[in-house]
């Protein structure tokens, strides 16, 4: 695997709502059928990643770690930070306290322009960046690098732009993510399960110079209740199911309707990797 990990397979920006739930009419004792959840689900925006839509209708588990709050408290003792791929700025706007150096990196330009909006009143600037191989930074430019999901994690880039005793701080997406709703639709998927392991991820980033000092990984349960929830998953994860459309997966989508309402949910599991490393003084 090359230095610059591109990890288009499953970049898992999700949060899906953790209360239990029925599908809307279900509670109140009204059926639905196949066509109306999935011409619903396929007429709905999918643009950012604003996961609310499914609330009711899909529930993931959470990391044990809290990579929210971790962030929150390494930003608080840095000087000068950026987080990469930064999506549209919802975590990074979270946190309570910035650096007084604080950057932001996203290369999908609907992204950039709501993490611009968040972010930029509270003095982060956020750099559009197309090419996610490259940093548009000058080398030693931080002390801390952060990153939630990203899809391409360039270790050499990391450390190069890490001052000397820098920390890289993330949480990634772990190997087979979501595979049991890949494989439905697309078959086995060997290399998918394989991809992404922290013990890989470590290696390389040793190979750029960083010293590993935690990296642990959590697989985690995720649950849809009706059929449009996995239809507008799958328009807004593109890439668990490349090329998704409900037209051309009709046939997949109904039998999946009718396992979900003969058992009452689809379960997935998504995977979650915690890393950090420190570029030697």
């Amino acid at each position: 695997m090359s230095a610059c990990q591109t990890d288009r397979a499953t970049q898992l920006i999700v949060v899906i709502t953790s209360r239990v739930g029925r599908p809307p009419g279900k509670d109140l004792g009204v059926p639905r059928t196949f066509e109306d959840l999935v011409t619903e689900a396929d007429s709905v925006s999918v643009d950012g990643w604003d996961f609310s839509w499914l609330a009711g209708r899909a529930t993931e588990e959470r990391p044990s770690w809290g990579y929210q709050r971790l962030l929150g408290e390494r930003l608080a003792g840095a000087a000068a930070a950026v987080d990469l791929q930064t999506g549209g700025g919802e975590v990074l706007a979270g946190v309570p306290s910035f650096p007084p150096t604080m950057g932001a990196t996203e290369h999908w330009p609907p992204n950039a322009a709501r993490a611009t909006e968040l972010l930029h009143p509270r003095g982060v600037v956020v750099v559009a960046t197309p090419d996610q191989t490259s940093l548009p930074f000058a080398d030693r430019a931080f002390d801390l690098v952060t990153s939630r999901h990203p899809t391409t994690v360039c270790w050499p880039e990391i450390s190069r732009v890490l001052k000397p005793g820098g920390t890289y701080f993330a949480q990634h997406v772990g190997p087979a993510s979501v595979i049991e709703l890949s494989e439905y639709f697309l078959g086995p998927q060997p290399q998918a399960r394989a991809e992404r392991h922290p013990d890989d991820e470590s290696a390389e980033a040793k190979a750029a110079g960083l010293q590993v000092i935690d990296a642990r990984m959590e697989r985690l349960r995720m649950e849809f209740f009706d059929i449009g929830a996995v239809a507008h998953f799958l328009r807004k994860v593109v890439w668990t199911v490349p090329g998704f459309t409900v037209e051309g997966h009709r046939d997949r989508l109904r039998e999946l309707h009718e396992r979900i309402e003969a058992e009452g949910r689809f379960v997935a599991h998504s995977c979650r990797s915690l890393i950090e490393a420190r570029k030697p003084a």
